[in-house]
């Protein structure tokens, strides 16, 4: 099992990942986290495969643990299905010092963190990620939230967990379009920050594509060192943690046009990032050797890069409603060169329209 620190102060926590490490969490949550009475929240699905062990190991460290379930998908991650939680979690007589544990992939965790940092005023959060996108990016951070009618996470907080708990066996009962999925959040992190990660994709795509546990730990970490590493020095996303959101401008936006049943976000992450290549490219800032490279990657891995034919001004309208703009002006995250960003907030709207129409005209 290995261990990574998030060093925030007295809001710091381990993430601990290895294979076969669910049947340890209450040990692990009892440990580190201190907590008797739990909210295990998760979804028909993925409490069907390993809610029986998660609640075993916690009832073996004597803790006492309520079932709440939520609906499968992005479309349930609302309010609504929020204050059923929060109702779950009174009757179960939760209190300050009791925990929410999120047993899932992004959406339960998303969900889950909102309702623990909400009830009464926020209680610990520990995440046990069951998808490789939640495994290498939502679970990690403390952005919690839910979907509003106007746009994606509008309601929402920074409460991060006290554990989060990986067990990479869990990506081996993910279908293929999940896991798949995940590798949308995956590249980002190479083309963002790291070039040699993008060469290590790239090297080892056959492994990767037939979830060979020894790349998939390997790629888990890296990517959970990088997060860790840019959360510690940029908690609430005012600069840097910012270069996180490769690619989620424009992705956030198919998301919302597909009412979030068409695409699911590691898909719109890998579509909306090889648009914002496409974008960095016209604008001067990478050069087309790195732009197919990008694509290449994407495709070699079953992800597909081609945008949809909404019009590209209805989505540079839904881009407006993203978190990140400022004083009604886009702020893009752009590649600039493989393995390096730049946060840009004076795209023109025609540029960006432009890039969409382009990314329109990729082949399938």
């Amino acid at each position: 099992m290995n261990k990574l620190r998030v060093d925030l102060g007295e809001r710091s926590y381990n993430i601990m990942i290895g294979s076969g490490i669910l049947d340890e969490a209450g040990a692990l949550i009892k440990a580190q986290a201190g907590v008797q009475k739990v909210l295990l929240v998760s979804n028909p699905l993925v409490f069907s495969l390993y809610g029986e062990r998660v609640l075993n190991s916690l009832a073996g460290q004597g803790m006492k643990v309520a079932v709440a379930q939520m609906p499968d998908g992005e479309q349930f991650k609302n309010v609504k299905e929020a204050m059923k939680i929060v109702d779950q979690a009174v009757r179960a007589g939760l209190e300050r010092s009791s925990a929410v544990v999120a047993l899932g992939g992004g959406v339960v965790g998303d969900l889950a963190g909102f309702v623990a940092a909400i009830y009464q005023r926020g209680i610990r959060l520990v995440q046990i990620p069951t998808t490789l996108l939640s495994q290498v990016d939502s679970s990690v951070g403390g952005k919690v939230a839910v979907n509003h009618r106007q746009g994606k996470n509008l309601i929402g907080a920074f409460h991060q967990p006290a554990l989060v708990i990986i067990d990479s066996n869990t990506l081996l009962s993910l279908s293929s379009r999940d896991y798949l999925s995940g590798l949308g959040e995956v590249v980002k992190y190479g083309i963002t920050f790291d070039a040699d990660f993008v060469c290590y994709l790239e090297k080892h795509r056959e492994q990767i594509l037939n979830r060979d546990k020894k790349v998939l730990e390997a790629i888990i970490h890296s990517c959970c060192e990088l997060k860790r590493m840019i959360v510690a020095q940029d908690e609430r996303e005012d600069d840097l943690r910012m270069s996180l959101n490769l690619g989620h401008t424009f992705g956030h936006a198919l998301e919302k046009l597909g009412r979030y049943r068409i695409y699911t976000h590691g898909e719109a992450v890998a579509i909306g990032t090889v648009a914002a290549a496409i974008l960095a490219t016209k604008l001067g800032m990478l050069n087309e050797q790195d732009l197919k490279r990008i694509g290449d990657l994407y495709q070699g891995l079953g992800l597909e890069t081609r945008f949809p034919g909404y019009p590209p001004a209805t989505v540079y309208r839904h881009m407006q409603n993203d978190k990140k703009v400022k004083e009604g002006q886009l702020r893009l995250v752009l590649p600039e060169g493989i393995g390096h960003f730049t946060i840009r907030d004076d795209v023109p709207r025609r540029a960006v329209i432009e890039a969409i129409a382009s990314a329109q005209s990729l082949p399938v």
